[in-house]
């Protein structure tokens, strides 16, 4: 008999369950913030027990990819403040003290073509188009981050149409909210410049003060991505921490 789940010779049952379930979420049959049917119902309709359901779900919630409400069920993990500052964002003040920036003043948001290293980065060919946002970020009320974020326009058709005063702060919450595009990982890497002349003047600093600057590709559960996003930090009173878990 074949297997239904096509699961790997000696792969748990519950992690063929899991993808199961992440498939799911990924084709957009359970949207972010939708609740899961019952660990009873989902026994029953994947033909495993309970326990087996209850394991995937375990291995999801640890992902962050659902999220166990007490006494209400099991839900699709959706972009939050909250969820953006524990998942998403990494600076951190050197007293340990974790915060989002608080406000963002953009600069440009436009459409233009991808050059050589953003097609390639995200997956675009040559002649794609993407929308570029250049904006300032805020910490404790002072400028503290300059930063460009471009995404495919492809999946963002209307973005660089609308007013610069409504693209928000949390920017994942409103390609889930809006175009139906949610982030589940990222990966970054990090290295040290010198501002630039254009840098200072927006961060109130000197020419050449070191900054850190943090490269990220955010990518969807499928692994698509759908932004870059450069990041050049101040960091005289801050640090980049990461958790290994």
């Amino acid at each position: 008999m074949k297997d239904p789940y096509h699961r790997p010779a000696r792969q748990p049952l519950y992690l063929s369950v899991r993808d199961a379930v992440l498939n799911r979420i990924g084709s957009g049959a359970w949207a972010p913030g939708d609740m899961l049917p019952s660990e009873f119902a989902l026994a029953d309709e994947f033909g495993v027990s309970q326990g087996t359901i209850r394991k995937a779900l375990d291995d999801l919630a640890a992902r962050n990819l659902v999220v166990r409400r007490q006494g209400k069920g099991t839900f699709v993990a959706a972009h939050t403040p909250e969820r953006a500052l524990f998942h998403f964002f990494h600076i951190v003040a050197d007293d340990g003290a974790r915060e989002l920036p608080t406000k963002s003043r953009v600069l440009s948001c436009r459409r233009r073509r991808a050059d050589r290293q953003e097609a390639e980065n995200l997956k675009l060919d040559r002649l794609d188009r993407i929308v570029e946002i250049r904006r300032i970020r805020e910490m404790d009320g002072k400028a503290a981050i300059a930063e460009t974020v471009c995404v495919p326009a492809s999946m963002f058709a209307d973005l660089d149409k609308r007013a610069i005063e409504e693209v928000p702060n949390e920017l994942y919450q409103m390609y889930e909210e809006r175009y139906g595009i949610t982030v589940h990982r990222a990966s970054e890497k990090l290295r040290a410049v010198a501002a630039s002349h254009e840098e200072a003047s927006q961060l109130g600093i000197r020419t050449g003060t070191p900054l850190l600057e943090i490269a990220r590709i955010a990518e969807t559960l499928d692994g698509r991505p759908v932004e870059l996003r450069t990041s050049r930090c101040l960091t005289d009173r801050r640090h980049y921490q990461s958790i290994i878990v």
